[in-house]
């Protein structure tokens, strides 16, 4: 076989391998139990100087990607992180390129409508973040409600391997008794709060070891979104940071 044009070459290769993985990954948290999130990632700042990287690697984002079918999420990746063109994606997923200008087109909208309303500075949100765990760790419910907005949603990942809400759990007044985590809060807990798919997060140690990971939307000085990890196996990538480019 003769390769004219190496680039589109690998190019539909490699998003063909995806959209196969995708769809089998699909196939098994069909029957996964609870939540899903996105493995958390140990980031470096340098991440937040990149806009689209800065755009695509916090929780939130991945999250939203969950729900698109394979081939939309292959088109919003390819075109506007890689800047892979249409016609090129065309070749590579299989539809028409009026057909991906308009899965493009939707998934843009989709994004849009989940993305927070405002951008808040890195400052902002620790600042946000740390009256939210000096509350938590003090078991001041009045302080934990204050730093967190009325339609707060709460997100968390067990697995089925640790105690964790199995369905998304909405509203502040509602989260205290269920708070993801509330077991690993107690005196002595070891809290760090490094930067974790590009954005501040907090790690959670409750007797020197490592079991939840929390990040954070931070909106007019309020929490409103937490996604917590507590699968055990989906915090290996904490240990180290990962390499991310484009």
């Amino acid at each position: 076989m003769v390769v004219r044009d190496a680039r589109a070459y690998l190019v539909r290769i490699a998003t063909r391998q995806a959209l196969d993985r995708m769809r089998t990954l699909a196939r098994r948290r069909e029957e996964y139990v609870g939540e899903w999130l996105p493995e958390p990632l140990l980031t470096n700042p340098d991440v937040a100087e990149d806009v689209e990287l800065a755009e695509s690697v916090p929780i939130a984002m991945p999250t939203v990607l969950e729900t698109f079918r394979p081939t939309e999420r292959a088109v919003l990746v390819l075109h506007e992180v890689f800047d892979v063109s249409h016609d090129e994606i065309a070749e590579a997923v299989g539809e028409s390129s009026a057909a991906v200008r308009q899965i493009a087109h939707r998934a843009r909208e989709h994004v849009a409508a989940r993305r927070p309303r405002m951008v808040v500075t890195r400052a902002e949100q620790q600042r946000v973040e740390d009256r939210f765990l000096a509350a938590l760790t003090a078991g001041c419910v009045q302080g934990l409600m204050d730093a967190l907005a009325p339609d707060v949603v709460v997100v968390a990942d067990s697995g089925d391997l640790a105690p964790a809400a199995r369905r998304p759990v909405a509203g502040r007044k509602r989260v205290p008794p269920r708070c993801p985590t509330s077991r690993s809060w107690r005196p002595g807990v070891e809290i760090t709060t490094p930067l974790t798919n590009g954005a501040v997060a907090a790690r959670i140690h409750p007797g020197g070891e490592f079991d939840t990971a929390i990040t954070f939307v931070v909106e007019d000085g309020c929490i409103t979104r937490t996604y917590a990890m507590r699968n055990p196996h989906e915090l290996g990538r904490l240990d180290a940071v990962a390499e991310l480019r484009r």
